[in-house]
């Protein structure tokens, strides 16, 4: 028998997550109280079932938590407090500590990331999952033959969500950089140029592993010109944070001047153990 499902909170990534669930469950069901309109209409056109007590919440199979990451740890420990037994899925954008943290209040538990726009017929995502291998079946099947692609990531909790904090930090932390680095550019009159150098780039650092340590050789040039960014950004009335950030960074790579030798691992190191 298809299992019972609950998801906590269906904003528009909890929403089309569970329209695809709900075909294979029995009750895809959610807590409709207090919750704004626009909730309640994304929830009624993914199929779910509205529940007006958290009696009826604990009482599914599986709990799918899909909420804002400041609230994650809160709906948690409600969850737990009001009895819950079944699996408990957190697919939130926290920390692997916190996703542990979590762990510790459910017998049965999977640390999920959602990687990518929230489903339709039209786009994809992945799931990644890691937990107990049976746990992360069981949410697997939810998902089977749909638009999300569902992963395994093995059983250490927290393996998903560093997933997620490691390629969401660089993704995020992207835009709001392109943000500041056009809103300068429009005060310059620039916006032209930036556009055409934005063009011209065709690969993302992040797919390009074996070349990170090439930057070592060059950090001691690259750090200064972080802080005349930040100085440039500074004197036009923009956030200078970014560029002082990159430079601290680049710092603990000082040492290394002009070393072509580096290896990857030796190039991690510099940031685990120069804390």
């Amino acid at each position: 028998m298809p299992p019972t499902v609950a998801v906590l909170h269906p904003g528009e990534m909890g929403a089309a997550m569970a329209a695809i669930a709900v075909r294979n469950t029995e009750q895809l069901s959610w807590l409709s109280t207090d919750r704004s309109q626009a909730t309640t209409k994304r929830a009624a056109a993914a199929g779910l079932t509205a529940v007006s007590k958290l009696d009826d919440i604990v009482e599914a199979d599986i709990v799918l938590s899909i909420c804002p990451p400041a609230y994650a740890e809160a709906v948690a420990s409600e969850i737990a407090g009001a009895g819950f037994s079944g699996l408990y899925v957190d697919a939130n954008a926290i920390s692997p500590q916190r996703a542990a943290t979590i762990a510790r209040k459910f017998d049965n538990f999977v640390d999920g990331a959602i990687v990518g726009p929230p489903p339709t017929n039209q786009r994809r995502n992945r799931f990644y999952l890691s937990g107990q291998a049976d746990h992360v079946s069981t949410v697997a099947a939810l998902f089977r033959e749909s638009q999300v692609a569902t992963i395994d990531l093995g059983t250490e909790t927290g393996a998903a969500s560093a997933l997620k904090m490691a390629y969401g930090g660089y993704n995020k932390a992207t835009w709001a950089l392109a943000a500041v680095a056009h809103a300068l550019a429009a005060q310059y009159g620039v916006t032209e140029h930036l556009l055409a150098e934005g063009a011209r780039t065709t690969t993302s650092a992040l797919s390009e592993l074996d070349s990170l340590p090439s930057m070592v050789g060059r950090a001691w040039r690259w750090a200064p010109e972080m802080l005349e960014v930040a100085d440039t950004m500074r004197a036009a009335g923009l956030p200078d944070d970014f560029g002082r950030a990159a430079a601290a960074v680049l710092e603990h790579w000082s040492g290394d001047k002009d070393d072509p030798g580096i290896t990857a691992e030796e190039f991690f190191e510099r940031l685990r153990h120069d804390q």
